[in-house]
């Protein structure tokens, strides 16, 4: 392990194993230092720690949050990064608004304190730029990496003994739009102007138009599949598994995936069946479940009572194995599922596990073992001890968006998702039983219908920032105006105002469920 000071964007000291100093030029940029840290120790952690938290860097632990070489940790305890709110206005992923209070995956880096890998130092000479300003090239390095496999974190862990300290000062405003262009497609610049005039009263115009004058740095030929991925943690132990599964007039479909569930090398323990009929005259249609002999348990519970956030918590209360997959009643998969999702769970030292989940005849688009940005909660898995923190949300029943906030609950708790494209799972989509009762919604009887769908602003209230949910608006706008605004703007920029305000209303309404 090489522990590299620094103050001033300049490198003070350097030490190795915790007490030899070893010799370096102090007047080269930190990140340039340090890729020459990487190729003398190309098998050692990199750590990178600023001089005001010297006395708090938590080193004894880093061998164990540091579980495997494709990571990147850092951590600042302020609630602020260096690019500061404004970069919400951009970014609408769930990267942006961290807890400090638990490891969360974000490409958001600090200078304070943090640690990596020398294989990815090595791997970056000449496809990452050395920036003057080391803050903005750990976060360069995370943004452009984190797509291709790269697991970026805020961890805590890295430091104990403090809540706060004075940190280099948040990048000013010419350096966000630089970021923006080197990081984003250039349309985001405009949208961050627009933002910036609109909400902030600020047109700062030269910072807008210098950045055209940077390169992007996603089209860089960067491949990390040589850093090898052997996780020091032990997740799996016991290795059994129960799959959760709602169900709703799929009589057929559903016994499908029960033949593929008793066809798996790695069978699952408990198989647990919500079905619901709002018929209140009705009873199961299952009779398969008794009349066939299945190499699992399967737990049925029938209910007049529809909604598949209440189905899928009534699931999880009946949960009794070390994993559980949640599944859904017309996914079809092939009989070495488990068997794959607890080799690479294993592999990369994973709590929470995702697959690819295509409908038929659809091309697959993301091919990179990742942080997703999505949680599925048709196609997923994850350690059943965590549903003593989770469940899913019923403010978001029959709206969208509950799997979304089960993915953001998870996050919140120290679990991340790792999607995982060679594990599928194909999603029939089948048609909807015939039984199905359209739900009554609160709002739908409104005269000004809400615009985004209530339970969407609902999800943005808990979990977004003030400035991406304001830039989510603004694009929001810009796509319904080209669509049908044009035709009477002012009256349209009215209409819009004012679904926005019916939205919050009704989320607001939800977050007391009322």
């Amino acid at each position: 392990m090489i522990v590299v000071y620094h103050t001033n964007n300049q490198i003070s000291k350097v030490v190795s194993d915790g007490e030899n100093f070893l010799s370096f030029d102090g007047k080269g940029m930190i990140s340039e230092e340090l890729y020459k840290l990487a190729v003398r120790f190309p098998e050692s952690k990199i750590v990178w720690c600023e001089e005001t938290c010297r006395q708090y860097l938590n080193l004894k632990d880093i061998d164990f949050i540091f579980h495997h070489n494709k990571m990147m940790l850092s951590y600042s305890p302020e609630e602020k990064f260096f690019l500061g709110g404004t970069i919400g206005y951009v970014d609408q992923s769930p990267f942006i608004n961290t807890n400090k209070k638990v490891s969360y995956p974000t490409w958001q880096m600090s200078s304070l304190v943090g640690v990596m890998h020398a294989s990815l130092l090595i791997e970056l000479k000449d496809k990452i730029k050395w920036d003057t300003n080391f803050a903005y090239y750990l976060n360069s390095v995370a943004k452009v990496c984190m797509p291709l496999g790269l697991l970026c974190y805020s961890e805590p862990k890295l430091v104990q003994g403090f809540n706060s300290i004075d940190i280099v000062t948040a990048a000013r405003i010419n350096v966000v739009f630089k970021f923006v262009k080197q990081h984003y497609k250039t349309r985001w610049l405009f949208l961050l102007l627009l933002n910036l005039v609109v909400y902030e009263k600020k047109f700062p115009l030269g910072a807008f138009l210098v950045a055209f004058f940077f390169k992007n740095r996603n089209k860089n030929t960067i491949n990390l599949d040589t850093i090898v991925v052997h996780s020091s943690l032990k997740v799996v132990d016991k290795a059994t598994i129960d799959v959760i599964i709602p169900t709703i007039g799929r009589k057929k479909y559903l016994y499908a995936v029960l033949c593929d569930l008793r066809s798996q090398t790695h069978l699952p323990k408990n198989v647990i069946i919500v079905e619901q009929n709002p018929a209140l005259d009705s009873f199961s249609e299952l009779d398969y479940i008794t009349n066939e002999i299945w190499p699992f348990t399967i737990k049925h519970t029938f209910t007049h009572r529809s909604g598949v956030c209440n189905a899928r918590n009534i699931a999880l209360s009946k949960v009794e194995s070390e994993w559980v997959f949640l599944n859904d009643d017309d996914n079809r998969f092939k009989i070495d599922l488990i068997e794959k999702v607890l080799l690479n769970i294993s592999t990369y030292g994973s709590s929470v596990l995702t697959t690819s989940y295509l409908q038929l005849n659809e091309k697959q688009e993301y091919k990179q073992i990742s942080q997703s940005g999505i949680f599925g909660s048709g196609n997923s898995f994850l350690r059943a001890d965590l549903l003593r923190k989770v469940s899913f949300n019923e403010s978001f029943e029959f709206g969208y968006g509950e799997d979304t906030d089960f993915g953001l609950q998870l996050r919140n708790c120290g679990a991340d998702v790792i999607y995982f494209p060679e594990i599928h799972i194909l999603h029939l989509k089948a048609p909807m039983g015939g039984f199905r009762i359209k739900p009554v919604l609160k709002w739908q009887n409104d005269i000004i219908q809400p615009r985004p769908s209530p339970t969407i602003m609902l999800y943005k209230k808990i979990y977004e920032t003030k400035e991406q949910i304001l830039g989510y608006k603004v694009v929001l706008f810009i796509k319904l105006f080209k669509s049908k605004g044009w035709k009477n703007p002012m009256q349209f920029v009215s209409l819009f105002q004012k679904q926005w305000e019916v939205s919050l209303y009704w989320a607001n309404k939800l977050v007391k469920n009322d």
